[in-house]
């Protein structure tokens, strides 16, 4: 088979001829049929210092978000069938540790991630965990299928494990309009927000946020020290119930503190490069805020959720918007142009070389 192999530390990857894979006994061979770039896998391409610390494994198959159709099955599979269209779970968990047998396996201690920790997707095939193949309806748009897991970041975001209220006539604040910030406007206007507010600089982006359904876009550049009156003046002088921070950015950060009203919760999955600073007392303790991590998705109550949500023709056709570009898999240098010259949202990487 085909695929890009991060063979050097070093930027870029190289297309090798590489044996095909064979699925162990509960694991399940697919064939790609389309997949998708992240920026986890920009810093690998890069090979930015995050990936110069976190990757120790080469050669590697890269990209991590994929969908394709079921050709193999190891022995000991019971839940799929040849020709079961799939999406990947990414976040391969022991089932062991303590975090695993407590209800948190989305936090696994040892947990691998294709395309960092072991081989990944942008190939011809590839092998999957039984457990972290899921279902699709058929009738799923492949290329939608392939962000099924960052639209899950999203809803993770937006419904963590600990938030028991819902959405529905909340104020949302969303920092940073990446793939997953726009979905997360998508989601939270689907889930019945009142108000939803978004910040981003790119204009591509700002464009895409009013079109997945913000009510108002605020670039932090352009506004400065205003942004925060924009927001309480968009909230009746309260500030939002519900910020998620999506840009890695510490002024976003702050932003997304000074802005929430006493109460409020804040989602954080942005990756800072550094360390980042907050006043704590006020943003934090006076608040009572309630602040929430975001790593992947919950396995699997997320995956449910978002089963639900891709039932609603809204939420798939915005899905669709934020695909901005569709390149050949052959073509992935060009793919990683097109979003570090910010002129794209998600890449959709088709199956074809």
């Amino acid at each position: 088979m085909q695929a890009w192999v991060k063979t050097a530390r070093a930027p870029g990857g190289e297309i090798r001829k590489l044996p095909d894979p064979t699925p162990g006994e509960r694991e399940v061979l697919i064939r790609v049929r389309a997949s998708s770039v992240c920026g986890t896998d920009v810093h690998i391409w890069d090979w930015n210092e995050w990936a110069q610390g976190r990757i120790t494994r080469l050669p590697m198959t890269l990209g991590h978000e994929v969908s394709g159709e079921v050709v193999a099955l190891g022995k000991h599979v019971q839940s799929l069938n040849v020709g079961d269209h799939v999406s990947a779970e990414t976040h391969i968990a022991d089932g062991t540790c303590y975090q695993c047998r407590t209800g948190k396996m989305h936090i696994c201690e040892h947990v691998q991630v294709l395309g960092v920790d072991r081989d990944g997707v942008f190939a011809e095939l590839a092998v999957l965990p039984e457990m972290n193949a899921w279902k699709n309806d058929p009738k799923l748009d492949p290329a939608l299928a392939s962000i099924q897991e960052p639209l899950g970041n999203a809803v993770h975001a937006l419904l963590p494990e600990d938030a028991v209220e819902d959405i529905a006539g909340k104020s949302v604040l969303v920092t940073g309009c990446g793939p997953i910030g726009l979905l997360a406007v998508a989601v939270a206007r689907l889930l019945g927000a009142r108000r939803v507010l978004a910040t981003e600089v790119n204009p591509v982006r700002i464009d895409l946020a009013r079109r997945m359904g913000a009510d108002r876009v605020i670039n932090p550049v352009a506004e400065g020290a205003t942004a925060l009156r924009t927001i309480r003046d968009e909230t009746d002088g309260r500030g939002v119930d519900v910020a998620v921070e999506m840009s890695g950015h510490p002024a976003s950060l702050r932003l997304a503190f000074e802005s929430l009203t006493a109460g409020g919760r804040v989602s954080l999955l942005g990756l800072f490069d550094s360390d980042a600073t907050i006043d704590l007392d006020n943003a934090v303790i006076f608040k009572a805020a309630r602040v929430h991590g975001i790593f992947g998705r919950r396995m699997f109550a997320t995956w449910y959720q978002v089963r639900g949500l891709l039932e609603r023709s809204e939420l798939r056709e915005k899905m669709a918007a934020i695909i901005t570009h569709r390149v050949p898999l052959g073509e992935l240098p060009r793919a990683m142009e097109l979003i570090e010259s910010m002129q794209a949202a998600k890449v959709s990487l088709e199956a074809r070389w």
